[in-house]
């Protein structure tokens, strides 16, 4: 098994629609969103989703795929500023190390409304972050649990928050190849990968099952991964994604370049 046959994926289960039961001919490389990105760069696998902060900055040497992601259009569900007060009274937060997106796009969030917080980096850990801190940026599996565990905690959504300033779809995460990787193996890739997510919405027993597996994983009733995976993050990229994705990765990161995308004809 060469890095050609391996694709990443984001260790969370905002992409369990996608990898649940792709076929066995690819190798799942599992990892946080931010590490993603060294994997790919140093060929562990042929692709990835990864953050979109992380594309801005490697954007000379990685093509996005199209129709892939990981967004949100309001409410993304995994992506939360908890505290026991609100942001504007936040005199610090803390920060986890695990998605530079998120980072990027909250300190976006509190120069439009004119706030000027102290950062400090942090381990994603929910106790620890507010023990030393008036706000926690949580991600992901991680953010789905606390919010369960601490309903008296005040949120942010920042999928939310971007849409309402923006009126935009949120992407966090790119489906993401080296450009001189071979042409045909990514072309492959993203039509496995595409057809999954596509059929995750269309075939309700398969949908069922793997709802049944990710709720199992993480503890939950059924009902809310329906509610996460229907009503809040996506990993379809349509027009309107790539609207916000470029108007992210343009005001949010500064690239002045417009994306590089896959070719699939």
């Amino acid at each position: 098994m060469t890095w050609q046959n391996v694709l990443g994926r984001v260790a969370f289960s905002n992409c369990d629609p996608i990898f649940n039961s792709l076929d066995k001919k690819w190798e799942i490389l599992p990892a946080p969103p931010s590490w993603l990105t060294g994997h790919l760069l140093r060929r562990d696998c042929l692709c990835a989703p990864i953050p979109t902060a992380d594309y801005a900055k490697h954007s000379n040497e990685l093509l996005l795929l199209p129709e892939l992601a990981i967004a949100s259009n309001g409410e993304v569900g995994s992506v939360l500023l908890f505290g026991s007060r609100t942001i504007d009274d936040m005199r610090d937060i803390a920060l986890p190390s695990d998605s530079s997106t998120s980072v990027a796009l909250l300190k976006w969030i509190l120069t439009k409304r004119g706030l000027d917080p102290k950062f400090y980096d942090s381990g994603p850990d929910i106790n620890y972050m507010l023990s030393k801190c008036d706000g926690a940026l949580l991600i992901g599996d991680r953010a789905l649990v606390a919010a369960r565990e601490n309903p008296e905690l005040i949120r942010l959504d920042l999928g939310a928050e971007w849409t309402k300033i923006t009126n935009l779809p949120m992407v966090f995460g790119v489906f993401a190849a080296r450009k001189d990787s071979p042409r045909q193996k990514i072309i492959m890739a993203q039509k496995d990968m595409l057809d999954q997510y596509k059929m995750f919405k269309k075939d309700k027993k398969f949908r069922n099952n793997v709802i049944f597996e990710s709720s199992n994983k993480l503890g939950f009733e059924g009902e809310r991964i329906t509610e996460y995976f229907v009503d809040e993050v996506s990993n379809l990229l349509d027009n309107d994604g790539v609207k916000g994705l470029e108007l992210f990765l343009s005001e949010v990161c500064g690239l002045s370049s417009k994306p590089t995308w896959l070719s699939c004809d």
